[in-house]
């Protein structure tokens, strides 16, 4: 069934298989005997084979949908990035995201995928591998759960939970990032909404949990790509969450100098009031 978007009829349904085909790609190398390897970039970072595999079926099939549309991939070569600022609309991906999970196998990556118009992400998808399952969001019509059932897709409607601060508050946030300002947002949070309870796990999972009713807030205060981010702004406006700077403002995409994120807060019900307090309280 088709359901409304910003691109053609059905291209949705093409754009999940697409994804589920690189998922495909990185299951064979993550039991794979070489699964293991993998080399370092230029800002220290790994790339492993499953990376780059999941890099060229995303990008090529991409290009075989939507030609008029261009890509900027986390392994797209320096002259894309170089002609990104000419791009009034892009599909920004990550192949993978959650590399060094991969590599420690946590299971907790997923494949990102983001349309992007005038700055603003207008459609998300969030595809975990392992799993077989895809979280979809286009802001302003809905969000859903998606499996493969034959040659088409089924679809649940997401419904993440409305924050009732007086019972407190489960936070997203990865096992390795840690630094003052989290532990300070986290303090803060504490005196405002009593009880906080931690959930941890890598990648963009953590937007997933959020859209899915497992969490209320996940904050970021470490170094991450917009490619990490877009897709899962995508999956929360679209339920009613937002992902906001740290002054009060939607994340805006390809419109800076660098490709790394501000800092940012994510919530899944961004009607709370807990959360302007808090940015109040941080400024």
């Amino acid at each position: 069934m088709s359901i409304p978007s910003p691109l053609p009829p059905h291209t949705v349904d093409a754009l999940l298989t697409l994804c589920a085909e690189a998922g495909e790609l990185i299951v064979r190398e993550y039991h794979g005997a070489q699964a293991d390897e993998y080399r370092e970039k230029s800002d220290d970072s790994p790339i492993t084979r499953a990376d780059v595999a999941s890099h060229h079926c995303l990008v090529d099939g991409l290009r075989r949908l939507l030609p008029d549309i261009p890509v900027l991939s986390e392994e797209s070569p320096g002259d894309a990035i170089a002609q990104r600022h000419h791009w009034q609309r892009l599909w920004l991906v990550d192949p993978l995201d959650g590399t060094r999970e991969f590599l420690q196998r946590t299971g907790e990556f997923t494949v990102n995928l983001a349309l992007v118009e005038d700055g603003a992400p207008r459609l998300g998808i969030l595809y975990l591998p392992l799993e077989q399952l895809a979280y979809l969001g286009i802001p302003g019509v809905n969000g859903w759960r998606c499996r493969r059932q034959g040659e088409g897709w089924t679809r649940r409607i997401l419904t993440p939970r409305g924050l009732v601060a007086a019972k407190g508050v489960t936070v997203v946030a990865s096992r390795r990032h840690r630094n003052a300002l989290l532990e300070r947002t986290l303090s803060l949070l504490a005196e405002r909404s009593g009880p906080i309870e931690r959930l941890n796990s890598g990648s963009a999972l953590k937007f997933t949990q959020l859209a899915d009713g497992k969490g209320d807030f996940y904050p970021r205060f470490s170094p991450c790509s917009e490619w990490d981010v877009a897709a899962g702004q995508a999956l929360l406006e679209s339920v009613g969450g937002a992902v906001l700077g740290l002054d009060g403002r939607p994340l805006r995409y390809n419109a800076r100098e660098t490709l790394l994120s501000p800092h940012f807060f994510a919530m899944a019900d961004a009607s709370a009031p807990l959360w302007a307090e808090l940015l109040a309280d941080l400024g």
